[in-house]
């Protein structure tokens, strides 16, 4: 399963670890995804997994 947000399709960033003596070493930022049931427009319910950034934005625009 990809670790892609569906909605805005945010995904892993890629960055550098770096250490107490500025060494440098590769990374994942991973997004913060989480699973919620949405109710779609026929009454079903579909889970989806969307960042939390994205849970954030839905709950407040409505």
């Amino acid at each position: 399963m990809a670790r892609k947000c569906a909605i805005t399709g945010k995904g892993p960033m890629v960055g550098n670890n770096v250490s107490h003596a500025n060494n440098k070493t590769k990374r994942r930022f991973l997004p913060n995804l989480r699973t919620v049931r949405i109710t779609l427009e026929d009454g079903t319910t579909q889970k989806v997994r969307i960042a939390a950034s994205t849970l954030r934005t839905m709950k407040k625009n409505g």
